[in-house]
C-alpha cells in the first residue's frame, strides 16, 4: 500500500488575517457561505467587513450539532442562497458540517478557526453525532479544506479552556500516530503514514511539552505571545496533519466510548481525548517516565486524568464497560493498536488509568 499525505491546498495563519478572508475566499467564489454560530458572528463579521470588496456574503446560523439532520438543513440553504463557496467559522462542529455540506454540494471549503481547541480544520474528515450528540459515525472525506485561515488575535482572545481542549487533543496525535506506524495500519486518508507525517506528529507533542503552558499562561492574560502562535500551529496544523497523515488508534476510541455517558457532555472533545491518551498509555503499558511526563503535562495545564475530573462522580462498573464496548466496536479505531485489545482489556485501563491519576493528584 502507497504512503499518503494529506493537508489543506493553504494555510494561512497570523494576527489580523480574518480582514484577508474575501481575497483569500475570491480565489474559489465570489458568493460566500458563512456558517457560523450568532455570537461567532458578531465576533468576526466586523474584521470581515473590513476587506470585503466586491464579495457577497449570505450569513447562516449553525444549530449546534454536526448531525445529518444539520448537513442536510445547510446543504438546501447554501443551494436556495446560490453560493459559490462554503465557510465555517468556529469551532470543530462547525467546520466538519461546513467540509460534510460542502463535499455533497461538490463546492470548495475554507475553513476559519475561532478557536485553537481542536484539530478538525486541516482534515479531510467530519465526525458525525446523533442529533442527541452521541457519536455515529466518521465520514471520510476525498481532500482536505481547499484552506484553512487563522486569524491568531481571535483566537488568542477566545477562553483559556478551548485552548487547552485543543492541547488535549493534540496530545494524542504522537501516541495514536505511533501506535498505527507499529501495527502497520492505515491512515485516515487510505495509506501508510509517510517520514513527514510521523516527523509532524513528534513535533507536535514536543510543541505542547515546551511551550504548552507558557501559552496557556498568555492567554489566561488576554495576549498572544511567540508560544501562542506556536500552540495555535501545533493545535491546528501539527495535529491537523499529524493525526489524519498519521493514523488514529486508543485515545479517540476511548473519547467516542465516553460520549455515552451524559457527564462527560459538558467537556470539550480534547479534554475527553486527553484522558483516552492516558487509557492507551495504559493499555500499551507505557514506561512511567512517558506516563509521568502526560500526566505532569496534563495537571499542569488542566486537562481531565480521572474519571471524576471529567464528570463521572459516581463510577459505575456497567456503565465504563459500556464505554468500553463502544470503544472496541468494529467501526471505531481501536483495532489499529499494535495488539488486539478487547472490552475487557478497555475497562481494565480506564480503570488503571483512573487510579493512575488520582494518585498522582494525591487523591
Amino acid at each position: 500500500m502507497a504512503k499518503i499525505i494529506g493537508s489543506p491546498s493553504r494555510y494561512v495563519q497570523g494576527k489580523g488575517e480574518l480582514k484577508n478572508l474575501c481575497a483569500h475566499a475570491g480565489n474559489f467564489g465570489k458568493k460566500l457561505f458563512i456558517l457560523t454560530s450568532p455570537s461567532g458572528r458578531k465576533r468576526v463579521e466586523p474584521a470581515i467587513a473590513l476587506g470585503q470588496g466586491d464579495a457577497e456574503i449570505v450569513y447562516e446560523a449553525f444549530n449546534g450539532e454536526c448531525c445529518k439532520t444539520e448537513i442536510e438543513r445547510v446543504k438546501a440553504a447554501c443551494q436556495a442562497a446560490g453560493c459559490e463557496v462554503i465557510v465555517g467559522i468556529g469551532g470543530g462542529k462547525i467546520h466538519d458540517t461546513a467540509k460534510a455540506a460542502a463535499h455533497y454540494l461538490g463546492m470548495p471549503v475554507v475553513i476559519v478557526p475561532t478557536i485553537a481547541s481542536t484539530d478538525a480544520p486541516c482534515s479531510a474528515l467530519s465526525v458525525i453525532y446523533t442529533d442527541e450528540g452521541v457519536f455515529e459515525e466518521y465520514l471520510f472525506l476525498p481532500a482536505s479544506p481547499n484552506m484553512v485561515l487563522v486569524d491568531t488575535e481571535i483566537v488568542s482572545k477566545a477562553p483559556v479552556r478551548l485552548l487547552i481542549s485543543g492541547m488535549g487533543d493534540a496530545l494524542a496525535t504522537y501516541f495514536e500516530a505511533r501506535a498505527c506506524l507499529q501495527s502497520d495500519a492505515s491512515n485516515c486518508v487510505g495509506g501508510k503514514a509517510t517520514l513527514a507525517a510521523m516527523a509532524l506528529a513528534k513535533l507536535c507533542y514536543e510543541t505542547l511539552m515546551t511551550d504548552g503552558v507558557n501559552a496557556m499562561l498568555a492567554v489566561k492574560e488576554g495576549v498572544c505571545t511567540k508560544a501562542v502562535e506556536n500552540i495555535i500551529e501545533a493545535n491546528t496544523y501539527l495535529s491537523g496533519i499529524g493525526f489524519e497523515s498519521g493514523g488514529l488508534a486508543g485515545a479517540h476510541a476511548i473519547h467516542n466510548g465516553l460520549t455515552a455517558i451524559e457527564e462527560t457532555h459538558n467537556l470539550y472533545h480534547g479534554e475527553k481525548v486527553a484522558f483516552g491518551t492516558l487509557v492507551q498509555l495504559v493499555l500499551e503499558n507505557a514506561s512511567e517516565e512517558e506516563i509521568a511526563e502526560v500526566l505532569d503535562f496534563c495537571m499542569e495545564v488542566g486537562l481531565p486524568v480521572t474519571l471524576a475530573d471529567l464528570g463521572i462522580k459516581e463510577v459505575k462498573a456497567d456503565q465504563i464497560m459500556e464505554v468500553a464496548k463502544l470503544a472496541a466496536g468494529e467501526n471505531d479505531t481501536l483495532g489499529n493498536m499494535p495488539f488486539a485489545v478487547t472490552p475487557e482489556d478497555v475497562y481494565a485501563a480506564i480503570m488503571g488509568a483512573d487510579a493512575l491519576g488520582r494518585y498522582y493528584k494525591g487523591e
